[in-house]
């Protein structure tokens, strides 16, 4: 009996070592997992305006396939009009097609969604019908096998019986459809749509048996970014292949009426989808050209049969989507283009690592990560040309042409961040704008830059940050000298001048953020040793105070004459009293060049945290739109790390904690806000991590809670003199958020907040987490 029970022991033991070895190398197995297989692109991925409880919706990112900051998107559009930017929102139940293009994360009624690719069966349809109405070519969908990862995107079409599934290179993409049987098979192309319009003018020519090339021009007369007033004026330029030969190629013509508007609600009425349904089907085409057009390959096909379709794009030529496409795409191995995708974003989202935290943070991390790698994007071909702000052909060596730039929302986080990991693209960007303001023969740079347009939207000047920003941290490669200039003519031409404020209508908001650019220009100015330049524009900086009522206690607008403008009954709290997207409590935070200053004026660092803690006391707990910290929008997004500099180091942690926690989800409304081009991601990748920049151009960064034991930045050795910069949390947990102490490099760090010569020269920031305050430590 004792043998056996001897025996029995033995073998329970050996289980249990095997069991602990199976467990350890899942542990290691789930530590080593590649990034890209956290990123879940459906993370914001709505415009809903009745889940977010406000006209500004959701995230707004599309889920469809794309690379680090890819020319291509090839993306499901379930929707053309209305403030759907990403053409595309989760609750929809249908699917009009799959364009190679899209924006992220915008209002203002989007543009792109360019060249969209409709597998269908059965009798043609020339118009995209209605959702929810059976109508038009689109169909509904799966939701149950709806499939998006890093670099793919699937879903079944319901209505046809077709799977589609499809994934991108950074000039071009690959879609791959399986059909049912039907001997009215096909593939159209919608030359016509675009998110917020049409395009106003198409041309389509068949090269081969398998081949065609073409074009869309869209203008500011057929809507699209701002319904046209965004002035957005682009040619796509397509070229592309099917796998199957077809026999013949049709079109369909529609007659537009030359005096019909086209922007935004006119192609969005029943007239107009009535007269596109109407369209001329031509059985076979060569060459066409023509106001709305679009095409189709048709195909006798057996169940499971394969229709593979591959675009290069191009916003400079025919052939230079050619070139694209020959030089990414050679073959037709959807698998193995996919790998290459997920190979890139794998090394994109390399650049930080993170351990610790649960899968839903890694999720979530990983996403926001993957969203600030969408722009700005490439906008020259393969060969470095691209179409200049003068509508001619140019070619950099010396950069990389880039577009997109949604300038008030990414000079706060989304810059700051790329700054740190990827701060040639920085460079990129500033050598666009630079460039672009030349071609253009323009004074000034632009706030909100898309595909060459200054489109004027939004207020500030926020190129004026990034550029002095980079300056300040030594990372510029740039034309300083041509920079200053051009900062200086824009803060002239767009600033507080002489006057010393901004009457209305948004008289606090561009005061303020005018007052720091100006501080941005003074800075850069000081360091090229232009000391008259400089002195002009730090007094400029200050003109906050202007503004500034002591018998309120906070900022209010003034008339031309300089007058105050009337006080409302709701005070601080009403929406848009001389403030943009926000009310006076929220835009009155923003004095990031001077917060001292500004503490001062308010009374000083205890009745400013008094105030501050109201401020997010009051927040809801979703966090969703609100009169207080409104995170969904990004006047606020610097203000939760005034702790740090008002005496009160333990209420960043606290509250940045609660933000990533009440404010990201891995879900689709996993944003409480649009997404902003990278912005409201990159807010979370800095603030999870530990670090954040409350002024871009002062290389202070305030320490705060991260969410992660391990955090670990990849340095750029061009720019950098360290390799690495890791954040280490001991203990740190879902209840031990608040640092106790810090060591930087091993030695004792009693302050909150770092140096950016610091993080670059590589090495290790060491916090130790507990449950209660140490309100002795970073005072």
């Amino acid at each position: 009996m004792m043998y056996r029970i001897i025996a029995l022991a033995a073998a329970l033991g050996l289980f249990s070592a095997c069991g602990a070895d199976r467990n350890n190398a899942q542990t290691q197995e789930k530590q080593e997992r590649p990034p890209a297989e956290y990123v879940n692109p459906f993370i914001g991925a709505s415009t809903s305006t009745g889940k977010a409880g406000t006209y500004h919706g959701l995230g707004k990112t599309f889920p469809g396939a794309t690379t680090p900051y890819g020319l291509v998107q090839v993306s499901p559009n379930t929707i053309t009009g209305g403030d759907n930017g990403s053409g595309y929102s989760y609750e929809h139940t249908s699917i009009e097609g799959f364009a190679f293009t899209q924006m992220s994360g915008i209002g203002w009624y989007g543009d792109l969604g360019n060249l969209l690719v409709t597998p269908t069966t059965g009798p043609l349809h020339t118009a995209r019908g209605k959702e929810g109405a059976g109508s038009g070519y689109r169909s509904k969908y799966s939701k149950e096998d709806e499939k998006a990862s890093a670099g793919y995107y699937a879903a079944t079409l319901t209505d046809y019986g077709i799977r589609a599934e499809m994934t991108a290179a950074p000039h071009s993409g690959m879609l791959r459809f399986t059909f049912p049987e039907n001997k009215q098979s096909r593939v159209q192309i919608d030359l016509a749509r675009r998110v917020g319009g049409t395009s106003t003018r198409q041309y389509i020519k068949v090269v081969d048996d398998h081949t065609i090339k073409g074009w869309m021009e869209c203008t500011p007369e057929g809507g699209g970014w701002g319904n046209g007033d965004g002035q957005a004026r682009y040619t796509v330029y397509f070229y592309a292949q099917f796998s199957k030969p077809f026999k013949k190629l049709g079109a369909w013509k529609a007659d537009i009426p030359k005096d019909w508007k086209r922007k935004r609600e006119e192609i969005e009425s029943d007239r107009y989808q009535e007269r596109v349904a109407q369209a001329a089907v031509m059985d076979s085409i060569t060459e066409l050209q023509g106001d709305h057009l679009g095409v189709f390959a048709e195909y006798d096909t057996q169940k499971g049969d394969e229709v593979l379709f591959k675009s290069g794009i191009s916003f400079v030529s025919m052939e230079g989507a050619e070139k694209n496409l020959q030089k990414e795409i050679t073959g037709w191995d959807f698998d193995g283009l996919h790998k290459q995708a997920v190979d890139l974003w794998n090394n994109a989202l390399g650049k930080m690592a993170v351990s610790g935290g649960s899968d839903d943070d890694k999720r979530i991390f990983y996403t926001a990560l993957y969203h600030t790698m969408i722009d700005p994007r490439l906008f020259a071909d393969v060969d470095g040309s691209f179409t200049g702000g003068d509508g001619k052909l140019h070619q950099s060596q010396e950069y990389t042409r880039r577009t997109i730039f949604s300038g008030w929302d990414v000079f706060r986080s989304q810059f700051p961040l790329q700054s740190l990991i990827n701060p040639r693209l920085v460079n990129d960007m500033v050598n666009s704008l630079l460039s672009l303001a030349d071609e253009k023969q323009k004074t000034y740079l632009e706030r909100w830059e898309m595909l060459n347009a200054y489109s004027g939207c939004m207020i500030g000047n926020p190129a004026i940050s990034v550029i002095a920003d980079a300056n300040a941290k030594g990372i510029a490669r740039f034309d300083k000298e041509k920079a200053l200039r051009y900062a200086v003519q824009t803060s002239n031409q767009f600033g507080n001048g002489e006057r010393g404020y901004t009457v209305e209508p948004f008289g606090i908001s561009n005061t303020l953020e005018y007052a720091y650019t100006e501080w941005c220009t003074a800075s850069l100015a000081k360091s090229l040793g232009k000391d008259d330049v400089a002195a002009i524009f730090e007094k400029r900086g200050q003109s906050y105070r202007n503004i500034f009522d002591s018998t309120k206690g906070w900022f209010r607008p003034k008339d031309k004459d300089g007058k105050w403008q009337p006080w409302p009954n709701e005070g601080r709290l009403k929406q848009w009293y001389g403030s943009i997207e926000s009310n006076a409590y929220q835009q009155g935070w923003f004095v990031p060049q001077d917060v001292e200053g500004m503490v001062a004026l308010m009374g000083g660092n205890e009745k400013v945290a008094s105030d501050l803690s109201v401020f997010f006391e009051k927040v809801p707990e979703n966090m969703m739109w609100n009169d207080y910290y409104n995170h969904a929008n990004e006047p606020v997004h610097h203000v939760p790390f005034l702790f740090n500099q008002v005496g009160k180091p333990w209420l960043t942690q606290k509250w940045t904690r609660e933000i990533c926690r009440r404010a990201y989800h891995n879900s689709v409304e996993g944003l409480v806000g649009n997404e902003d081009v990278g912005q409201m991601s990159a807010w979370y990748v800095l603030a999870a991590g530990g670090l954040y920049q409350v002024c871009p151009g002062k290389n202070r960064f305030e320490i705060t809670s991260p969410v992660f034991e391990k955090v670990t930045l990849r340095l750029d050795p061009t720019y950098a003199k360290g390799k690495e910069f890791t954040i280490i949390a001991h203990g740190n947990s879902p209840a031990n958020v608040y640092i106790q102490s810090a060591k930087l490099n091993g030695k004792p760090h009693n302050q909150c907040f770092i140096d950016y010569s610091d993080i670059a020269a590589g090495g290790t920031l060491e916090l130790t987490m507990g449950p209660k305050p140490n309100q002795e430590f970073g005072k």
